[in-house]
């Protein structure tokens, strides 16, 4: 039997500079944006993250927990690649409840949540939870996003340092309004809907899709979804 030849050196040293910064950024959020607790999710398969990286914790119930895309406030956000956040995650109605359990074992309340995006690939979730009920202000979300962003950059560098596409190619080339519109249409909402909740026109959000179907080599909606699933895109 032929053994799977080793992986290049080059690629295992960037999944290890991946596991530090997202180690690293677990731990900056408890220690620079005031979060009691610090996780970040990292992707495991097409469609969920486990929660691979923590701090602060006092349980081991979030500890390597598996989080279906669209599920609880972690699982939205890896979904709608946006951030996401509650005052009271118990007492949320926005968000599924499928990790009470582990969320009252560690005494969290207040919870906030940014995928990690580039060029269309989530690098994973970071989450910033309190164990009080706090809105969550424009300073503590504008922290966590920057530590979110500059993490980005770092696994990004590491992966083009290494050789590796940090997305599909024909993901860096759609602009962030077209992906906007294009993860609203993977929701089944119609271009007239899509313009109501961005506050667009609708012959703005056509355009917006037409764009994405011309750089993606589609020829019509459901070809574009396809294609940008496939590519990873949209989930």
């Amino acid at each position: 039997m032929t053994s799977a030849a080793p992986e290049p050196p080059d690629a295992r040293a960037a999944e290890l500079v991946e596991a530090a910064v997202l180690a690293d950024l677990a731990r900056r959020v408890v220690a620079d944006c005031g979060a009691d607790v610090g996780l970040v999710g990292v992707p495991d398969g097409p469609d969920g993250m486990v929660l691979r990286h923590w701090a602060g914790t006092r349980a081991d119930l979030l500890h390597n927990l598996r989080v279906p895309a669209g599920t609880g406030l972690g699982g939205r956000a890896l979904a709608e690649r946006a951030p996401t956040w509650v005052a009271d995650y118990r007492a949320a109605t926005t968000i599924s409840h499928h990790y009470d359990a582990a969320v009252g074992a560690d005494d969290l309340y207040a919870m906030l949540t940014v995928p990690l995006v580039n060029g269309g690939r989530v690098h994973g979730v970071v989450y910033a939870s309190m164990r009080s009920v706090v809105p969550f202000g424009d300073v503590r979300i504008g922290s966590v996003n920057d530590l979110a962003r500059t993490a980005t950059r770092a696994i990004a560098g590491a992966a083009a340092w290494a050789g590796r596409s940090s997305g599909p190619g024909t993901g860096a080339r759609l602009t962030p309004r077209e992906h906007e519109v294009l993860r609203w249409a993977a929701t089944g909402r119609t271009s007239p809907e899509i313009a109501a909740r961005l506050g667009l026109a609708g012959t703005t959000v056509t355009g917006y899709l037409k764009g994405a179907m011309h750089k993606l080599g589609a020829r019509n909606r459901v070809e574009l979804l396809v294609t940008a699933r496939r590519h990873g895109l949209i989930s």
